[in-house]
């Protein structure tokens, strides 16, 4: 059963990365499919911060859903034939800094409960993972493209990760979310409209 949720998460994983690129609102609808099947994936294996982290992508899914079909309600309402244009924003100094010293406080937070806590066998790479793609996946609600950046690093320390653990068909999915995190942030560089609309 395990091994059949895992595929299935893979399966859909890879159709939310696509979405997710595209800027289709449907990839919010797809990611909380994935990250409520992985919830079980990862406590089996052991993973309780990627456990926990696909608890808050379940609610994030909701609210990420929310927030772009709102702004496309009030931005474009006129136009519902016209295809979803990829909207984004960059990072500011003040963000930036806030955002890091929420990833280090998430990160020595869920080390410190994995590493006392719990059996885990991987707490420093669990915590860390779990820390950037939280603060990432809020980001992407955002529509902050520097979000590829950190889904970068993040999926590439995720594939040896569940190397570690043998989950090799995710494994594979976190390769692949890891090279389509560089064509996603090509495409909205490419195909996007860069606004400074905080808003967003």
């Amino acid at each position: 059963m395990d091994q059949l949720l895992e595929y299935f998460g893979v399966s859909t994983g890879l159709l939310y990365l696509l979405l997710e690129i595209k800027q289709h609102r449907a990839m919010w609808i797809v990611g909380f499919l994935t990250s409520f099947f992985y919830i079980f994936v990862f406590f089996s294996s052991k993973i309780y911060a990627d456990m926990g982290l696909n608890i808050y992508y379940v609610i994030i899914s909701i609210y990420g859903f929310w927030q772009w079909t709102r702004n496309k309600k009030e931005k474009q309402p006129e136009n519902n034939s016209q295809p979803e244009e990829i909207l984004y924003r960059h990072i500011t100094l003040p963000l930036f800094i806030g955002i890091s010293f929420s990833i280090l406080s998430i990160y020595l937070l869920l080390y410190y409960i994995l590493h006392y806590f719990t059996d885990s066998p991987i707490p420093v790479g669990d915590a860390f993972t779990t820390a950037v793609g939280i603060v990432a996946t809020w980001m992407l609600a955002r529509r902050i493209i520097e979000h590829w950046i950190f889904w970068i690093i993040v999926n590439c320390v995720s594939v040896y990760l569940y190397y570690l653990r043998g989950l090799y068909p995710t494994m594979f999915l976190y390769l692949c979310y890891a090279l389509l995190a560089g064509v996603g942030l090509y495409t909205w560089k490419k195909k996007g409209i860069n606004t400074n609309d905080n808003t967003l």
